[in-house]
């Protein structure tokens, strides 16, 4: 099923943007696009997906941007000043030349002074980053669900247009038969016009026919099917993996039913029948 959800969570420090959109796909396939310094998060933020998508192939973009980077903090390190400043005085002792070291001429020497970065609170940064992550899967979640609307309405209209085609099916199955009596009936007098027709072996013949082309069991289990994917279709949670399989039980039974027709209108039925199933098991690639 396809969405789209877009959030951004931004202070004076920094600003996460988390984009989401997806495409049909028969299973579960989240790609996570984002800084590498943000890597460490990839776990946890997969576990946050699970709340809001199982199904469908979704690529997810995140970018972060750091109002504090170039900002660092200068340290004293007294310790190394103390060393510096003792050996000077050392030196000036052992070759009595004037030690005129001041504060600014010390503050010179290598890592008196040094110049570090802040450092990030993941803690921090991880609640930016939930909280984009939520925002946007919470309106990718809404995109899909009124597109799911949509896709129900459709699916619902196409199984009451099987419906329609079973009740022609069952009518016409009885006027087969009754047909092929007729013509039985017309050809045996015709090659036998001057022999008694055993009656009795006719019957036999047109219940053998008729039993060969019965369509009873698979219409009845045909209209079951339709009914247990309405109701699947009222259900809350992840229902895309039970409707495809009920929709490969409906296309066995169109098969079958074609498989037996030896009518020329049921066979083009039954036909529209497999065409519409095939069109349902499309729709359903796009249901989560």
């Amino acid at each position: 099923m396809t969405g789209f959800g877009r959030f951004e969570s931004v202070n004076e420090e920094r600003k996460v943007v988390v984009e989401m959109k997806s495409v049909n796909h028969r299973y579960c396939d989240i790609s996570i696009k984002m800084p590498k310094k943000l890597n460490f998060f990839e776990a946890a933020i997969r576990n946050l997906l699970k709340n809001y998508i199982q199904r469908g192939k979704v690529d997810i973009f995140i970018t972060y941007e750091d109002y504090t980077e170039g900002k660092a903090c200068v340290k004293y390190n007294k310790d190394i000043a103390a060393e510096y400043f003792k050996y000077l005085n050392q030196i000036s002792e052992e070759f009595s030349i004037e030690n005129n070291i001041d504060a600014p001429h010390l503050s010179r020497y290598p890592d008196v002074f040094t110049l570090e970065e802040q450092t990030i609170d993941e803690d921090e940064l991880w609640s930016y980053i939930e909280t984009a992550v939520k925002g946007a899967s919470e309106k990718f979640v809404e995109a899909r669900i009124n597109e799911g609307t949509h896709l129900k309405e459709d699916i619902l209209m196409k199984l009451d247009s099987l419906i329609e085609k079973i009740d022609f099916i069952e009518k016409r199955s009885p006027l087969v038969v009754d047909l092929y009596r007729e013509k039985l009936y017309a050809k045996v007098e015709e090659l036998l016009s001057d022999t008694k027709i055993e009656q009795s072996l006719l019957a036999t013949e047109i219940t053998l026919y008729a039993d060969k082309i019965c369509v009873d069991e698979e219409t009845v289990r045909l209209r079951s099917h339709i009914n247990t994917m309405k109701k699947t279709l009222d259900d809350s949670e992840g229902i895309g993996r039970k409707l495809d399989f009920i929709a490969q039980e409906m296309n066995r039974e169109a098969n079958t039913i074609l498989s037996k027709s030896s009518d020329v209108d049921i066979t083009n039925t039954a036909i529209e029948l497999k065409t519409e199933i095939e069109k349902i098991r499309e729709q359903i690639q796009n249901i989560e």
